[in-house]
């Protein structure tokens, strides 16, 4: 099948993965925002991050975002349309007060805001995790970033088996779980095709794929950026693979896409993140108001 989907024309395989999206997914797009909680002073050292302390981004940094502060985003965010809210940090491990925070934040905004909660918080371990769900989290949010083969490429200060273990413990506790990754760093077509393979065996829920945008003073800050054609055709084959789970353009769509972002939800993506990104301003809500009804019309032709 991989040789299959590599060979197919670009027309072809798109037609392939729309038929695949009407059939597993219909009509649904799934809208999400986010809010960068904590930013920078990461000690990890993701190739692909501005908020690596190794590298040298240009990237305003602050602690966790008060309870108050992460609460009023989730206003923001169901205001805007979005029906899932994410709360995101910087660095692999969150402190017990941190933790709490979060957790406090996540309950406030479950009983009186009414959106649903996804977290990306790091490597937790199921006793944490147990705190967030109980707290009102309903999936968790943790990238396996690239395929198994190119992953020590990108990162090396923790293994993808880390990433993997904390995936299955928030499957085991019962949430769902949100993981993808960046596409454009240098990975072959068959690292595509793994890495779409390796979310479907861990059963995610939702993949959110990122088109790298080279950020200076990362060491990726020199890489060309990866054409509008083999984005969309990085989506389609992920549709073919993943079938019947959400795939969200997140971070490079609009940089990437440009014009062509329609085609990219034609492709096989059903979802996107509204309202900016965590390092990179994303498009004003006008323009993305106008594309959801691009995609609606799209979808029902």
């Amino acid at each position: 099948m991989d040789e299959e989907l590599l060979k197919l024309p670009l027309t072809e395989l798109i037609s392939r993965a729309n038929k695949v999206r009407k059939d597993h997914i219909g009509h649904k797009l799934e809208l999400c925002s986010i809010i960068n909680a904590k930013s920078g002073l990461c000690s990890e050292d993701c190739k692909f991050c501005a908020q690596s302390i190794r590298h040298s981004a240009d990237l305003s940094t602050y602690p966790l975002k008060t309870k108050s502060e992460i609460v009023k985003a989730a206003q923001r965010a169901k205001e805007i349309g979005a029906e899932k809210f994410g709360i995101v940090t910087s660095g692999n491990r969150l402190t017990i007060k941190e933790l709490d925070i979060i957790a406090r934040a996540i309950s406030e905004i479950k009983n009186k805001i009414g959106i649903d909660i996804c977290a990306s918080l790091g490597a937790l371990n199921r006793d944490e995790l147990k705190i967030l769900k109980g707290a009102g989290l309903s999936r968790y949010h943790h990238n396996i970033e690239t395929s198994p083969g190119f992953y020590p490429r990108i990162v090396s200060t923790h293994s993808l088996q880390e990433r993997i273990n904390t995936i299955k413990a928030a499957k085991e506790d019962g949430l769902e779980v949100c993981s993808g990754g960046i596409i454009g760093m240098g990975e072959s077509w068959q690292d595509r095709i793994d890495m779409a393979s390796s979310l479907k065996d861990l059963g995610v829920d939702s993949i959110p794929i990122n088109l790298l945008i080279p950020i200076k003073g990362t060491p990726l800050e020199n890489l060309k950026p990866i054409s509008c054609a083999d984005a969309i055709k990085t989506i389609s084959i992920f549709r073919i693979i993943l079938e019947d789970k959400i795939i969200k353009l997140a971070a490079g769509r609009e940089s990437i896409l440009k014009d062509f972002q329609g085609s990219g939800f034609m492709a096989g993506a059903n979802g996107m993140l509204i309202g900016g990104y965590l390092t990179v301003k994303g498009r004003n809500l006008e323009e993305d108001y106008e594309l959801i009804e691009e995609i609606k019309r799209l979808w029902t032709e």
